[in-house]
């Protein structure tokens, strides 16, 4: 069951808190600026990130997500937080507008840290924003795994997504395109 703080009028977009008793989603903030530099690989640099992240970029990009919130923008980023004090696991970012996605197609995109791998925590972060995408709009979630990344592949797979299609970005990169009805339950 999805429990969401976000159904008193009025709340502010960044207050929306998503839980299934195991792990919680909420917005980034300042505070898991160190929390996620700790937590970065090589990895997420390569999977996710794009490159190493330094302390005023990651800040940049946290301010960036906030004000994203703050205005309702297109882009939504949570945090994967365990446990009682809400331990930062990772990040899962929900883009609502993109190069390549269609009107109501969302873009998801997650990565956990190290010691929190391999437990299950990616596929529920994904179920749980997923369930949130559908109530704010979108009708299909898509998740861009480069071929390479077969566990990317298999939280997209475990999360209810079908393998769909492989386009080529506008600099010949190649991804494999999972897809899920957000009207439909995953089985």
């Amino acid at each position: 069951m999805v429990r969401r703080s976000f159904g008193v009028k009025n709340r502010l977009m960044h207050e929306v808190k998503l839980s299934d008793g195991i792990i919680t989603l909420s917005p980034l903030r300042m505070d898991d600026v160190e929390a996620h530099l700790t937590g970065e690989d090589e990895l997420l640099v390569r999977w996710l990130n794009g490159g190493p992240g330094s302390r005023e970029g990651v800040e940049a990009y946290f301010r960036h997500c906030w004000e994203q919130w703050n205005t309702a923008g297109p882009l939504r980023a949570f945090g994967i937080r365990v446990g009682a004090d809400e331990a930062l696991a990772g990040t899962i970012d929900l883009r609502f507008a993109g190069e390549g996605l269609a009107p109501g197609q969302v873009n998801v995109a997650y990565g956990l840290y190290p010691s929190w791998r391999g437990r299950g925590l990616a596929t529920r972060a994904v179920l749980l924003a997923s369930q949130y995408t559908a109530t704010e709009g979108g009708e299909e979630a898509v998740i861009q795994v480069d071929p390479e990344n077969p566990a990317s592949a298999a939280v997209a797979r475990r999360a209810g997504f079908t393998h769909r299609k492989q386009p080529h970005g506008k600099d010949g990169t190649r991804f494999d395109w999972y897809i899920r009805d957000l009207h439909v339950a995953p089985q």
